[in-house]
């Protein structure tokens, strides 16, 4: 979920953006009407930063695209590295 603000309302209750954050929400800030940024918990920025690393035409990024949303990308990425990870059975040699 996301909440869309002004930049001044922004600024005049730049505590309660932050209190928003730390529960979850997004942040958008608008001038004039248009998204100009946005607030987000640390670990949404880091996961951002991931997705930047791999470059906007490539790689994980364009995977991305296909996906109705990001939670089942990460879904679906996870349960790829549990199965790659997981302890494989030893064949029977007798």
């Amino acid at each position: 979920m996301s909440i869309t603000i002004s930049a001044a309302a922004a600024k005049a209750g730049f505590a309660e953006c932050l209190r928003a954050v730390e529960q979850g929400e997004a942040v958008v800030v608008t001038r004039y009407g248009k998204p100009v940024a946005a607030i987000v918990a640390p670990a949404e920025w880091e996961r951002l930063k991931r997705l930047r690393a791999c470059g906007p035409e490539d790689g994980l990024a364009r995977l991305v695209e296909t996906f109705d949303d990001a939670e089942e990308l990460v879904h679906v990425l996870s349960a790829l590295e549990a199965e790659r990870t997981a302890p494989r059975p030893l064949p029977d040699l007798e």
